[in-house]
């Protein structure tokens, strides 16, 4: 599973479509509190890299959740796409949204002292405190 791989996949109605070859087969949850607002739940996604392209642009409605990053949604049927780090441009896309989803594989938790304690996962994953990954991601 190292290195970068292909990616492909699509939204719930078919009118986005998304491809990189510079992806990760590694999913990971956000337990924050706005991924959880946006979603009702952690956000479970991969990285995408920075070289992503989408079919259906005008499906696509962005929304900038913070000074950092902007999330983007099908307007047609709603159905999550990605996070984007302005900064550089990276996309951390939504796993239900790729055909590689049998091969995914979930290994990393960020914001776990955000998560709320009516769920939890079962699988052994690295975590992250909310410090931790503003210490490590955060533009200077």
């Amino acid at each position: 599973m190292e290195g970068k791989t292909h990616l492909s996949g699509h939204c719930l109605c078919g009118k986005v479509g998304v491809a990189t070859r510079s992806g990760t087969l590694h999913v990971g949850a956000c337990h924050c509190g706005m991924c959880r607002k946006w979603g009702g739940g952690p956000l479970l996604a991969v990285d995408g890299g920075q070289n992503v392209s989408f079919t259906g642009e005008e499906y696509i409605t962005r929304y900038s959740s913070s000074e950092w990053a902007e999330r983007a949604f099908c307007k047609e049927c709603g159905t999550h796409l990605f996070y984007k780090l302005k900064a550089n441009g990276q996309h951390i896309l939504s796993a239900g949204l790729l055909d590689q989803e049998p091969e995914l594989v979930m290994d990393h938790q960020i914001f776990i002292d955000k998560k709320p304690q009516y769920y939890t996962f079962s699988n052994e994953t690295e975590v992250m405190t909310e410090a931790e990954v503003f210490a490590k991601f955060a533009p200077n």
